[in-house]
């Protein structure tokens, strides 16, 4: 495998800067145990190209390093040298997505045990919990059909997830679009909370208060005046720090920003 400084060295800044991004948010997954194994992915469109990165197939989401992520076309053809191969079930899903969400610069998918549960429940996703509402405000549902391996299986969830953010795989797992790295993660951390809490309180066996439909109603206005028009940036920096305590090596940068700190400044 190539070393960081063989990596950097060919690679834009920008790609090199969503590297670091990209695997400080595999760690993230593994550090609140949102990772299945060696399964899953987060992939992300590399700027100003038609590739994307996504991690090598058989290396621990906490393994992940900047220069071990793989680089891939659209079909999942491996564009840069690697010793690994990439899940080819797991980017047809990823692709799905890339090809007609060009929004979405990345797609973030995760089996965790509270979103396959919630996944398998007919109702889905309940109101129950002011985490509900971030998902809920954009959410949609697409069937199983067995392993990802049918590129037919494609064009169904295209139309599924539609132009929504947040999409649960029934009987799978869960799924979100997003425009960076950052919402990625806060948007997965969010929907997961959400799962988890509804598991919780249907063990408890007493009738469930649902949430007002008002709110729900005004949720998109209400979720952008709690981030303030940041979104996932507003918790980001605070999280790459937190990685850079678990291990120096990934070489993450937890600073703010000018631009954050002017931002914040207004709150």
């Amino acid at each position: 495998m190539a070393t960081k400084e063989e990596v950097k060295s060919i690679v834009s800044e920008e790609e090199w800067a969503l590297r670091v991004d990209l695997a400080a948010c595999y760690r993230l997954l593994a550090l609140y145990k949102l990772d299945d194994l060696i399964f899953t992915h987060i992939s992300a469109k590399v700027p100003d190209s038609d590739h994307f990165l996504l991690n090598a197939y058989g290396m621990m989401f906490e393994e992940i390093t900047p220069e071990s992520l793989v680089k891939v076309d659209i079909d999942g053809n491996i564009v840069m040298d690697t010793p690994y191969p990439i899940n080819p079930a797991g980017f047809l899903i990823h692709s799905a997505v890339h090809s007609v969400r060009h929004d979405a610069q990345v797609v973030l998918h995760v089996h965790t045990k509270a979103g396959v549960a919630v996944s398998a429940q007919k109702e889905g996703l309940l109101g129950i919990s002011q985490q509900s509402l971030f998902p809920l405000g954009s959410l949609a549902y697409h069937n199983y059909e067995g392993v990802a391996l049918n590129p037919a299986e494609k064009k169904r969830l295209q139309n599924d997830l539609g132009d929504k953010k947040f999409l649960m795989l029934r009987n799978h797992g869960l799924l979100v679009a997003a425009d960076s790295v950052a919402n990625a993660f806060l948007m997965m951390y969010t929907f997961q909370s959400a799962c988890e809490i509804q598991i919780m309180a249907q063990s408890g066996g007493k009738e469930l208060i649902p949430l007002p439909k008002p709110i729900l109603a005004g949720v998109e206005a209400m979720i952008d005046q709690v981030l303030h028009g940041l979104g996932g940036q507003l918790a980001w920096p605070g999280l790459l720090r937190k990685i850079q305590r678990q291990d120096r090596s990934i070489g993450v940068d937890g600073s703010i920003n000018d631009n954050l700190v002017w931002q914040m400044s207004k709150l």
